[in-house]
């Protein structure tokens, strides 16, 4: 009896060590990037510039959002992602293939300036002695958006760098999103979409600016249903995996912009953080995307700077070297550095 009881408990504590690998720890032993969240229960691995995605109690994985693999389902156990051997293999395999291509690069880059024409959001006049100004929001998103544009079209000749509006023209929300979803690119690229814009508040001393990405808790349809061969089981999760990319893509976006904004603006302007919200642009925008608040134009000196060319220079040359250092990142490109 005692002998049968032993043999069972060594046979557990093996079982255990075997089969319940704490992801957190072995990520950092292996060298990849986790990312993880607890309200979708979806998270991804990221080394190299490559990707595999899951979710907790789910046998199947993802890798770089094309090819599929079941393996042993990884778990949650006291608040920890547990994981199999062999859930761990199929990641390292993976990742260490010799002939492993990049199945990935930024094809299209959508630039939205928001607002327009008749839509001219947030504005505001100022009164200094016998000096007059209004700074208005679509027209500082507009050359803001413009000279982003100029500097993404000279870096990256071989990518689709599109404007949703090139002239003080109004577009729909429906408008804006319908040009980016349009977008044709190859089977292994992306299209990134962000959108820029200006805050305001009653609070006159409000100041800053921050980034918005999509709250990653929001449920949305990102694949066609002839991804999962119209396998009505599987479009749930490989619809859910591909949202869990395109969240921590954004969130990386996102980082990256406000990093470049803090370079170029940061002695001028405060960073005020990266925020979640369910913006219209953002959630019907199928593919990695950002909302940008570079300032308000209801804070004087904030919007003296918005209305000044040089300012909008350094401002947007942040914006681009947050994006280009996401693209550097997505397709591990090497010799090519952000513009200081």
């Amino acid at each position: 009896m005692k002998k049968n009881f032993y043999f069972s408990l060594i046979f557990f504590i093996f079982c255990t060590n075997l089969f319940s690998l704490s992801l957190v720890e072995k990520s950092k032993e292996y060298g990849m990037n986790l990312y993880y969240d607890s309200l979708t229960e979806s998270g991804m691995l990221e080394k190299n510039g490559h990707f595999v995605s899951f979710r907790t109690n789910e046998q199947i994985i993802l890798f770089d959002g094309t090819l599929m693999k079941l393996t042993d389902a990884p778990k949650l156990e006291s608040n920890q992602i547990v994981v199999t051997k062999d859930f761990l293999e199929s990641a390292e395999n993976f990742f260490h293939q010799e002939d492993l291509s990049i199945p990935f690069k930024v094809g299209a880059i959508v630039i939205d300036a928001g607002h327009g024409g008749k839509d001219p959001g947030a504005s505001k006049t100022f009164t200094t002695g016998n000096k007059k100004f209004t700074c208005t929001e679509k027209d500082v998103n507009l050359r803001t958006a413009i000279l982003v544009y100029d500097r993404l079209k000279a870096a990256y000749p071989n990518k689709k760098v599109i404007l949703t509006r090139n002239t003080d023209k109004f577009l729909s929300l429906e408008q804006r999103t319908d040009i980016a979803n349009s977008i044709s690119v190859g089977k292994d690229e992306a299209t990134l979409f962000i959108s820029i814009h200006q805050n305001s508040s009653l609070n006159k001393t409000a100041s800053g600016y921050e980034v918005w990405y999509l709250t990653p808790g929001y449920r949305r349809t990102v694949l066609d249903k002839a991804d999962a061969d119209n396998n009505a089981t599987l479009f749930p999760i490989l619809n859910s995996m591909m949202e869990e990319e395109y969240t921590t893509e954004s969130i990386m976006i996102a980082k990256f912009i406000m990093d470049g904004l803090q370079a170029q603006i940061g002695d001028q302007s405060n960073a005020r953080g990266m925020k979640a919200e369910e913006w219209f642009v953002v959630r019907n925008s199928n593919m990695p995307s950002v909302l940008i608040e570079l300032g308000f134009v209801s804070n004087e000196k904030e919007a003296a700077l918005l209305t000044s060319d040089d300012y909008l220079k350094k401002a947007s040359l942040g914006i681009y070297n947050g994006i280009s250092a996401f693209i550097t990142h997505f397709e591990r490109s090497k010799g090519f550095t952000t513009v200081k």
